[in-house]
């Protein structure tokens, strides 16, 4: 059990007192973990296969399909009726719950393209064959990872310039503020949009080009907090005493600057993931 400090431990108390934002905590837990665990529930290839007496996990490891009997030494479809009948023959295999992956498209689809829900896929499938439950798992994962990473990121940039503009005022001060101006006027979606059709994107490129502007909401929270706190008789104390600046910004006037810098959190989050599914309905998106 992870110790608390009493004044957390009362925060916590307080927070479970919420009953909304307590139960969706735990909702989205939930749903966070069964996400990382995407392959164990949407997947093509077998969890656990027993063959000839020896043990093989296809989801982790790419067997051939003589490996299973076959001719060929190219990667086993665990699909061909081939495959299936020599693992059925001499062993067995342990399935996830949905046995489609977010890239697999389902042959056997009694209906055309986008098929209803059926029994092999419960929220049918997209206009290109593909398991629909399949690809919320897998997207919910990417989409989560990336803006976790991106408000992770961003806000340990956003706080660091922030607090030393803030702290320090004066040229610092203004300087920071006229890079930032300029630098937020450049167009981040059609710069995206423009790289893209050059470099082929993915999750970190994405994320790097996203970081580059991402920080720059978060500067002004926490510069204003640094400005009214600056001056407090307690940060006047800590300099007289001749403590760092570092630790006085990032030891004492940070935690008081905490509530407003963390109200803004939830809000990066929501926009790092709105641009993500922007770029990936306009075809830029993570392959």
């Amino acid at each position: 059990m992870i110790a608390l400090s009493p004044l957390n431990q009362r925060r916590w108390q307080k927070f479970k007192h919420n009953r909304r934002g307590y139960y969706a905590l735990w909702i989205f837990a939930v749903l966070f973990i069964i996400s990382m665990g995407a392959e164990l529930v949407a997947n093509n290839r077998p969890l656990l296969v027993s063959y000839k007496g020896e043990w093989y996990t296809p989801f982790l490891v790419n067997y051939s399909e003589k490996t299973f009997g076959g001719d060929f030494q190219t990667e086993a479809d665990y699909s061909d009726p081939a495959v299936a009948s020599q693992i059925d023959k001499n062993g067995w295999a342990i399935w996830a719950p949905i046995r489609f992956s977010y890239d697999t498209i389902n042959y056997q689809s009694p209906s055309p393209f986008p098929a209803p829900p059926s029994s092999a896929n419960l929220l049918g499938t997209d206009d290109r064959g593909l398991d629909v439950l399949a690809n919320l798992i897998y997207g919910f994962r990417i989409s989560i990872l990336f803006g976790l990473s991106l408000t992770l990121v961003s806000s340990v940039i956003g706080i660091a310039v922030g607090a030393t503009q803030g702290y320090y005022g004066g040229k610092t001060d203004l300087l920071g503020q006229r890079f930032i101006e300029i630098w937020s006027g450049m167009p981040t979606l059609f710069l995206i949009v423009l790289l893209s059709s050059v470099i082929q994107p993915n999750f970190w490129w994405l994320l790097g080009i996203t970081v580059m502007f991402g920080w720059m909401g978060l500067v002004g929270v926490v510069r204003a907090e640094f400005l009214r706190t600056r001056n407090f008789d307690y940060v006047r104390a800590a300099k007289a005493m001749g403590v760092r600046d570092s630790k006085i910004m990032f030891r004492h006037i940070l935690p008081n600057a905490m509530v407003a810098t963390l109200t803004y959190l939830p809000f990066t989050l929501c926009g790092s993931i709105t641009m993500l599914t922007s770029l990936d309905f306009l075809g830029f998106g993570c392959r």
